[in-house]
């Protein structure tokens, strides 16, 4: 298993405190059709011992999953996107299928321990949510059903997990977050352990495979090691977090030392399917001096995950006798 990390602002700064506590790998957000972007991050990054390994977030795909990207641009620009990181040796190209929006929270201050922030999600509140990612007035207000997303996304890998496999690049399905059935009249299908088992199954592929999103798992209510087995052959990313609550209708994040999950079970899971890629702290909580940072996005927090994560990885190579990376 490799640690990774997400870093906002992704700068000299944080990917030197990121090096220095053994990250391995970066996550970046897609930069747009400027083909120098991506090479000129990738090699900021380098300079700094690490690899850009994931491309996550902010994808030309948002008309694809409404059934409008009649042009074909939007397939155009991820399939020209695969094509440039197979050609830098990017491995990873994660995606959700969440349309209209992206991960949603209703409040983003909740307390936790110590007094830091936490995100949390409640459905009763849930007209009046913001996504992190899009303003509610930029929300798409047209409706689809869950049959319309299926077919959307079965066209989807139709044409995309070819230029995958052509480009040696893995697609990554993040679940829906909250997985609920329906958001603001738009119907979510990545949202149960046999609605992922549905998908890869729709195109057959090494290079089609899933974002194992611990915290979006957890609120589905299943048990995480058991869910890491059943889905071990599928997953190519790691999202590790952990909620408290009672369901996808309400939960609140944690410090991911502080959850209902067996973190030290979980860790061994992944170990025991044999998944060696990367996997990055998400959603972390806001800790003293850092209020005014992006909800779920800070770096105090993240430095504190990265700890932990790495003394998890090395118990569960310690458990299975391989040893640990230095």
């Amino acid at each position: 298993m490799r640690l990774a990390s997400v870093l906002t602002p992704l700068d000299d700064y944080h990917l030197a405190l990121a090096a220095q506590c053994g990250v391995q790998d970066i996550t970046v957000r897609y930069l747009g059709p400027d083909e120098e972007a991506l090479p000129r991050t990738q090699a900021q990054i380098e300079a700094h011992g690490m690899r850009l390994a994931i491309v996550e977030g902010y994808l030309p795909i948002e008309r694809i999953k409404m059934g409008r990207d009649h042009d074909g641009a939007e397939l155009a620009a991820l399939q020209s996107l695969l094509r440039q990181m197979g050609r830098l040796g990017i491995p990873i190209l994660c995606y959700n299928f969440m349309a209209g929006t992206d991960w949603v929270r209703t409040r983003v201050d909740t307390p936790a321990r110590g007094g830091a922030r936490v995100t949390e999600f409640d459905l009763r509140a849930a007209e009046r949510a913001v996504s992190l990612s899009a303003t509610a007035a930029s929300i798409d207000a047209g409706r689809i059903s869950a049959d319309e997303l299926w077919r959307n996304l079965e066209r989807l890998l139709r044409e995309l997990v070819p230029v995958a496999e052509e480009c040696g690049v893995q697609l990554a399905m993040h679940p829906d977050d909250p997985p609920i059935p329906e958001f603001l009249g738009k119907a979510r299908i990545m949202n149960s352990v046999e609605n992922l088992e549905r998908l890869v199954s729709l195109r057959p592929s090494p290079n089609n495979g899933i974002c194992f999103c611990q915290g979006t798992f957890a609120a589905m209510g299943v048990n995480i090691p058991a869910t890491v087995r059943r889905l071990g052959p599928h997953i190519r990313y790691v999202h590790f977090r952990d909620v408290r609550g009672s369901g996808p209708g309400h939960f609140v994040e944690t410090f991911h030392d502080a959850g209902p999950t067996d973190m030290v079970a979980a860790m061994t899971a992944y170990r025991e399917v044999g998944f060696a890629g990367p996997m990055r702290p998400d959603h972390v909580p806001q800790l003293v001096g850092e209020e005014a940072g992006e909800p779920g996005y800070t770096m105090l927090g993240r430095l504190f995950a990265y700890g932990y994560m790495r003394g998890l990885m090395q118990a569960a190579e310690k458990i299975a006798g391989a040893p640990h990376a230095p």
